[in-house]
């Protein structure tokens, strides 16, 4: 099971209410012997502990479900590009990653800047740095920051 390096160093995160109910819904479906049940009862954690707001008043540069972001691997220092989706509309390229996948579970709720560092299954360190939100679903991201509105 992913476990947090430490409970000190995750980092606050901010949910939409939206994402939040349809992530309550898939977190329990995975069975005991799925591989990605540890990443499940991970990301339940996660959900406890955020900060939950209504969609219109989410920051703009919050990582939520159906956004693309770009985020760096801070054990390797590879930058990466994905946008974050639902069990089952994963792409064979990974470009749009699980959040039932242990990156995916790290990254929802992050903010541009913000650091979450993880151990793995086998006892290895993880961690992940969110360098932009490239695109969020809930159109905050407009004109005034130079940012698309429109699905990329």
């Amino acid at each position: 099971m992913p476990v947090p390096a430490s409970l000190e160093e995750r980092p606050p995160i901010v949910i939409p209410t939206t994402d939040l109910r349809s992530l309550r819904e898939i977190v329990p479906a995975p069975r005991p012997s799925d591989p990605r049940a540890a990443v499940a009862a991970w990301l339940a954690e996660e959900l406890d502990r955020a900060a939950v707001v209504a969609p219109e008043v989410l920051p703009p540069r919050v990582v939520t479900m159906h956004a693309q972001v770009s985020y760096r691997d801070d054990v390797t220092d590879q930058v990466g590009r994905m946008t974050l989706v639902y069990p089952g509309e994963e792409d064979a390229e990974g470009q749009a990653i699980s959040v039932l996948s242990s990156v995916g579970a790290a990254l929802v709720g992050l903010s541009e800047g913000q650091s979450i560092r993880w151990r793995t299954p086998s006892g290895g360190l993880r961690g992940l740095t969110v360098l932009r939100v490239l695109f969020q679903p809930y159109g905050r991201l407009g004109a005034s920051d130079g940012g698309p509105r429109a699905r990329p």
